[in-house]
């Protein structure tokens, strides 16, 4: 099922267009990352979704649902976790979840109910009295997270929930990231942390300019920017390795050795790791360090937008 189906969306200002024609979906079960530089355009995405900002053209669905035709439906099955926390501080952690749940029609028992399980859920229900002020930025975070959830949405939007804080407090977000997705939930996951959008999602989408240029698992966007696979082998007898020899290894496009390692260039779609391996140890060539050297996420970022997330 499709939580979120995005056709030929478009937003423009004036002149200038911030979302130039993105369409994309997202099925039930997903943690979907959504990257791009600052003014890429993901911001007015995840505006849009939320029914916050005007649509110029284009369409968005919310669990088969017109966003804009149906937007209490819509609006009630999104829980929204904002970069800048929202919390109010005068008011108690559990005020604060009743607050917010109230708004999406929770009263009574299941109002309260809904806020202490919602606390307990991010580790802070033995602070349901007190007041956020005195918080550190990681529990204010957490708190915005229970915030968001305590009306148990369908889809959960959050818009680097993790800035700022100390990594315990980072750590315990992410572990709750993943037990909201085994839970049922589809979330939206925004961050300029780039391990934890490869750690965590199941999908991900590169913004830029307006334009959704590339999407995919981690592995097909690595895919993209390389058709090989390069491993390095540190040996201490290199001298004794014969480059011919390897050549001959199925797969391998090429070898280089430069003083005591051995890189050796192979056709991404063919393992021949253990075939390297019993080349080194039949000709008693010992190895060691081996190390398999694959493009992580924020190269292919680099590679496809040419700038860093926070440009």
């Amino acid at each position: 099922m499709e939580i979120v189906k995005i056709n030929n969306l478009t937003k423009k200002y004036k002149d200038f267009i911030a979302l130039d024609n993105i369409s994309l979906n997202i099925k039930e079960g997903e943690i979907y990352g959504l990257l791009g530089p600052n003014g890429a355009g993901k911001s007015t995405t995840i505006n849009m979704i939320c029914g916050l900002i005007s649509i110029t053209k284009g369409e968005i669905a919310i669990l088969g649902k017109n966003s804009v035709k149906e937007a209490n439906f819509t609006k009630k099955n999104i829980g929204v976790v904002p970069q800048d926390i929202a919390i109010y501080e005068d008011l108690t952690c559990i005020e604060n979840v009743k607050f917010f749940a109230s708004l999406y029609g929770l009263r009574g028992s299941v109002l309260e109910k809904s806020a202490k399980e919602a606390l307990e859920f991010v580790g802070l229900l033995d602070k349901a009295k007190a007041l956020p002020d005195s918080f550190s930025g990681g529990m204010k975070r957490r708190l915005n997270i229970a915030c968001a959830i305590a009306h148990t949405p369908k889809l959960i939007i959050m818009d680097e929930p993790t800035v700022g804080i100390d990594p315990q407090s980072r750590n315990h977000i992410l572990q709750a990231v993943k037990k909201l997705n085994e839970d049922g939930c589809t979330i939206i996951y925004t961050s300029h942390y780039m391990e934890e959008i490869e750690h965590i999602c199941t999908r991900i989408g590169i913004i830029d300019h307006g334009k959704l240029i590339a999407e995919g698992s981690k592995e097909e966007l690595k895919s993209i920017v390389t058709d090989k696979n390069t491993v390095f082998i540190t040996a201490s007898n290199v001298e004794d390795v014969n480059e011919e020899d390897i050549l001959k290894i199925s797969g391998v496009i090429g070898v280089d050795i430069n003083e005591n390692t051995v890189k050796i260039d192979s056709q991404k779609d063919i393992n021949n790791f253990d075939k390297l391996v019993l080349y080194f140890t039949e000709n008693n060539i010992r190895i060691n360090n081996l190390e398999n050297k694959v493009p992580d996420l924020e190269t292919v970022f680099l590679t496809l937008t040419g700038r860093k997330l926070r440009d």
